[in-house]
């Protein structure tokens, strides 16, 4: 046999093992990242937080005050220690400044315990405006000890990190 063949031989088999090591190499590489690409995106669907924005916090709350679930909008909706500023004329029913969900809470509590009996109210569509929101609402209602009267308001409520971080009472 030649030794032109026997050295074109040698060379044929050195490529192609060369070839088919890169071949697994690069088969190892795809799969090592394809095996990253999954744990990664896995860890970040578990790990992902979903922040509401404004209009959607808004939405929700509009949502829940046409089903009347006022608990579930506090709940919900509110952060953990969120604001609930009252004018200060309303020291003078009762009513007055509170801060964390529990204070809330109780407020709302207090405010139920002076109606004698709600007649109807009303509640708008929300106006957003960057991190803020506002309604008007009103409410026709007999307070214990007082004749039937409507009262009407507007609450701008603040949304921070996808949380109502304060409520703010105008009447």
């Amino acid at each position: 046999m030649p030794a032109c063949f026997s050295i074109c031989r040698c060379t044929i088999f050195r490529t192609a093992n060369r070839l088919f090591r890169t071949f697994i190499n690069l088969f190892n590489n795809f799969r090592i990242a394809h095996l990253t690409c999954w744990f990664l995106m896995a860890t970040f669907m578990v790990t992902k937080k979903i922040i509401m924005t404004t209009q959607e916090v808004a939405d929700r709350y509009s949502q829940l005050v046409k089903e009347n679930n006022w608990s579930k909008i506090q709940d919900e909706l509110f952060a953990a220690d969120a604001n609930s500023i009252e004018p200060k004329h309303a020291a003078n029913m009762g009513l007055q400044s509170v801060q964390g969900m529990e204070a809330i809470k109780k407020k709302a509590e207090i405010f139920n315990s002076m109606v004698e009996e709600m007649h109807g109210g009303y509640c708008s569509e929300p106006a957003v405006g960057g991190n803020f929101f506002s309604v008007a609402m009103g409410m026709d209602v007999t307070m214990k000890g007082e004749k039937r009267s409507k009262m009407d308001e507007v609450v701008v409520y603040e949304v921070k990190d996808g949380k109502i971080a304060s409520e703010q009472f105008f009447y």
